[in-house]
């Protein structure tokens, strides 16, 4: 039987590989909540529920060219699931001062509420490297 922290890695595969529309619904519950806390994209934080995230991930298509989800930690107790998540994305069109082809680069806490089988929630704390255009790889 898949346990929790399979379903987690394999919802983090399925994000990386671009999955959308009801390849991505199926990791969750009809009435799943996603909370992104503060950071440098979005400052005030945001909330999702299941038509934003599928929402999100199909723009997130046209944004980035590639992301992976590198887990380097997992732990799992009852129906929550914590992960510790490097990751990368690198643009497919420019982002204020950074060209296409930059790679950014966060590091990540996430946290997964299971409920038979599905993710009900989900919160993540995303610390960015700083966005600087000197960084990007046609910077030299």
């Amino acid at each position: 039987m898949e346990t929790h922290t399979d379903i987690a890695l394999r919802y983090h595969e399925a994000v990386g590989a671009g999955a959308t529309g009801d390849e991505l619904a199926a990791f969750f519950t009809a009435d799943v909540v996603q909370r992104e806390l503060p950071n440098l994209l979005f400052p005030q934080g945001v909330t999702r529920e299941l038509p934003d995230i599928l929402a999100a991930a199909l723009a997130g298509q046209g944004k980035l060219r590639r992301q992976t989800y590198d887990v380097r930690n997992a732990v799992a107790a009852g129906d929550k699931v914590a992960l510790e998540v490097e990751w990368t994305g690198e643009l497919a069109v420019p982002l204020g001062p950074l060209p296409a082809g930059h790679v950014l680069r966060a590091h990540i806490a996430t946290f997964l509420d299971f409920r038979d089988g599905k993710i009900c929630g989900q919160r993540n704390y995303d610390c960015y490297e700083p966005l600087s255009a000197s960084a990007s790889p046609e910077a030299g």
